[in-house]
Formats: structure tokens, sequence, C-alpha cells
């Protein structure tokens, strides 16, 4: 991997476009390979949904390290942003273009939404992570999860279970149906067999 994108830039530098070219490096999110007893990616642990993303080139400040939470769509924008060119109305992700200025960008999202298939919901903010589970009508079926991820970074501990994080938890959900809505996922094939067994109480 490293060649081949050796070959690429040595092309723009060659080609005397690497001073007018803004370069994007992302990547899949990766195989679970036994973390937290999944193999692939039928998860939204930290290693499920996280992924590289770096950017370089013209108008980006150098050497700069940004925590904020980013969706990939929110790129598109961004990169019209930087280039001057209007962002179509039909573009539904946010542009951070002024992150790559060095702005701090720990306010950009407060929170991100996760999805995995039909069966699998979540969300995170910079504290909790709540992860629902829905693959049945039964209650053997439903499965919840609560980590503490500014301490718990591994996600090891499920604080969904203890009597003093009941209320995180059903907080925490209301913020993935306003999602929903937002997104209006309900109206999908597969957002429909997920909130048919999902409700805010149980």
């Amino acid at each position: 991997l490293d060649y081949e994108i050796g070959r690429l830039l040595d092309a723009l530098s060659e080609s005397g476009e690497e001073d007018n070219t803004i370069i994007v490096f992302t990547g899949d999110n990766g195989l679970a390979v036994g973390q937290h007893g999944w193999l692939g990616k039928e998860d939204i642990y930290e290693h499920g949904v996280r992924i590289p993303l770096i950017i370089a080139g013209p108008g980006v400040k150098e050497n700069v390290r940004n925590n904020a939470y980013v969706y990939l769509f929110d790129v598109f924008p961004t990169l019209c942003e930087k280039v001057g060119i209007d962002i179509p109305d039909s573009v539904e992700g946010r542009s951070f273009a002024h992150l790559l200025d060095g702005e701090n960008g720990e306010t950009f999202r407060n929170e991100l939404y996760l999805i995995f298939d039909e069966f699998v919901r979540g969300v995170k903010d910079e504290n909790y992570k709540l992860i629902e589970y829905r693959n049945g009508d039964s209650e053997e079926d439903k499965w919840t999860f609560l980590y503490d991820i500014a301490e718990d970074k591994w996600e090891t501990e499920n604080l969904a279970e203890r009597k003093e994080y009941r209320e995180k938890v059903l907080e925490m959900r209301k913020r993935i149906l306003k999602n929903r809505d937002k997104w209006e996922e309900q109206k999908h094939p597969q957002g429909k067999n997920f909130w048919r067994r999902f409700s805010e109480d149980d």
C-alpha cells in the first residue's frame, strides 16, 4: 500500500500538480478478528467504526491532529468549500473545512449515530457510547451495552446493567430515536426490521 501511494505522489510531483492537489487518505472499517467476540464487521465497537482519515495539500494546516467527530459524507462538502465549488443542496454532510485550517473541532459534531445492517444501532458522544442489538423479538435477542469510552477505551466494562446508569441508558436511547427520525431511517427496509423490535423502554 505504501508503495502504491508513493507512485501516486510521484506522479503528482512529476505532473507539476503537487501543490494544486488536496489528497484524502481514508479506508474501510476493519474486521473485528475476535475482538468483543466478533469476527467480521457486524458490530459498532470502536475497532469497527473508527477509520483513518488523513487530508493534506494546499489550504490544509500541516501536522495537526483533530479529535472532531466527522462522517465520511462530510468529506465531499469539505472539499467543495476548500476548492470554491458550491455545495449541492442534495448533500447532507457538513463541511469541516475550518478544521483543516487548524481550528479546534471538539464541538463540530456532539455525537455520532452508528448503524450496522438491520440489527445494531448506537450513539456516542465524547464520554459514552450506547449499543443496542435487536436480532429478534424475544428477550434473548435484545442486548444493550453502555461504555464509558472516555475512561474505558477498549470498551470492556458494560455499564448498562448497573442501576446508577439506568438514566444514562434511557437518555442515550432517546438520542438514538432522535437520530432515527432525523435520518428518516424507519422508512428504509433495513431500518424497519430494527425499529419493529425497539422501543424507548426496553
